[in-house]
């Protein structure tokens, strides 16, 4: 088992660090002012976000972007399990409402910033719901798929035991479900980063990609790679916690999966 996971791991690490080697080596003798080399990027990083201790920029940034994504991805994961269950449990509701759904979905997630903004303002409450709106349809319209796809049988047997439907909800059909919310989920956590960053862009007064965006402005290229180094390391944190929230909740289905590939 140990032996298992070091070798996960190591091809976790393999490919990233081959890219970083290679960037280092490709930019070393780089003179461009807008593809530094990686070692000057990475000289600039302590002074970039380090400074000042607790009023540092990785802490005062990165804390406002972490909040809005925490809140708004929570929220759309919140609404649409809930949604979802409910749609894909009745028929006419989902006859009802899937072409909508799918009108929807098909809005690009960026053209919502400066609508929102509109009514929303420019504060943390438009970021906020920019994410959550962004990242609600992988979650919804996958959970309503999963929830499709539960057995009949399943939900026959547990309605002959008289079950309560909060309870065939609670013990089987979320759990049925939960590979593809799961799945969703990870594809609503993209989304989120994304929408995140634009809005910071967009309108704010911080946030990392306000800073990047800052940078830019001021032309502080080597400054600007770190604040991109930084969002692609926060989009790499948040995937790893989902993934561990994700392979505790479905331990059952990564063992039924293991013991149908070994027979």
């Amino acid at each position: 088992m140990i032996t298992k996971r070091l070798t996960a791991i190591g091809y976790a690490i393999a490919l990233p660090l081959l890219l970083v080697v290679l960037w280092w080596a490709l930019s070393a003798d780089s003179e461009s002012i807008y593809f530094p080399s990686l070692r000057s990027i990475l000289e600039t990083f302590p002074e970039t976000w380090f400074e000042n201790g607790w009023q540092s920029s990785i802490v005062t940034d990165g804390l406002a972007s972490l909040t809005r994504l925490v809140i708004g991805f929570g929220a759309a994961a919140c609404i649409g399990i809930a949604l979802g269950t409910a749609i894909g449990l009745s028929p006419r509701l989902r006859a009802l409402v899937e072409p909508t759904l799918e009108f929807i979905r098909a809005i690009p997630g960026p053209v919502l910033v400066p609508v929102i903004s509109l009514f929303a303002g420019i504060g943390d409450e438009m970021k906020i719901i920019v994410i959550a709106l962004g990242s609600l349809w992988p979650i919804l319209l996958n959970t309503i798929d999963g929830v499709r796809a539960v057995d009949p049988v399943m939900i026959e047997t547990s309605r002959s035991y008289h079950l309560s439907r909060w309870r065939q909800i609670r013990t089987l059909i979320l759990p049925a479900a939960s590979p593809q919310i799961f799945a969703g989920m990870r594809q609503g956590l993209s989304v989120g980063i994304i929408l995140m960053v634009i809005s910071e862009m967009f309108a704010a007064t911080n946030g990392l990609g306000f800073s990047v965006v800052q940078f830019q402005r001021n032309f502080a290229l080597p400054e600007m790679w770190t604040g991109i180094i930084i969002l692609g390391l926060l989009g790499f944190i948040a995937s790893l916690v989902l993934q561990f929230a994700e392979s505790r909740s479905l331990r059952w289905y990564v063992g039924l999966r293991a013991t149908d590939r070994e027979s």
